[in-house]
């Protein structure tokens, strides 16, 4: 079945001439091909994943608010279900810069002092009709936080000055419209 090919004098004779031709050897460098390192495939890829990284993380970097906001919507994300009032009403009304004040705005939901980041903060959920359940925190010593907002953690957040003594206080809220009513509030109006 399998028959041996059969070899005739050309067959040999050229065999025998190509052998003796060439010393097979490296082929000179200008009969390679001489890719830029931009264009091979591999780095195009890894430099799109680059720029794609440093994007996101910069956009987020932006984006993310201050520690003690990041805490402070953290624990109104663990206490947004209680209810009840657990401190009198006149030191919050001074925290806030309220203190002219004899009753809080809003339906209060819940008064408390908390602790956010190692710091006492005095802690008011209220109802405002007109925006939305707002909770606001003020804190009991002096900390350093510029006047911001945003949004993070699926809620808005701002931080803005007392009215009577320029101390931060933090809002955070479900609803933006929430924010700009407490803000007309608790806040100095705008300049």
């Amino acid at each position: 079945m399998n028959r041996p090919l059969q070899e005739d004098d050309f067959d040999l004779r050229t065999r025998a001439e190509l052998s003796l031709a060439f010393d097979p050897g490296i082929a000179p460098q200008s009969l390679f091909r001489h890719t830029p390192l931009l264009q091979r495939r591999a780095i195009q890829i890894l430099l799109v994943v680059v720029l794609l990284f440093t994007g996101v993380f910069s956009g987020v970097s932006v984006m993310r608010p201050p520690e003690l906001v990041r805490g402070a919507i953290e624990h109104e994300y663990y206490e947004r279900t209680l209810r009840g009032s657990f401190m009198p009403t006149e030191p919050l009304l001074a925290h806030l810069g309220l203190a002219d004040r004899k009753t809080l705005p809003g339906y209060p939901q819940l008064m408390r002092p908390c602790e956010i980041s190692g710091q006492l903060v005095y802690h008011l959920t209220t109802f405002f009709e007109k925006g939305g359940i707002v909770t606001v925190f003020a804190f009991d010593q002096a900390v350093e936080l510029k006047e911001s907002s945003g949004w993070w953690n699926d809620v808005y957040w701002q931080v803005i000055t007392s009215k009577n003594d320029n101390r931060p206080l933090i809002m955070v809220s479900e609803k933006k419209r929430a924010l700009a009513v407490a803000q007309s509030v608790f806040g100095k109006p705008p300049v």
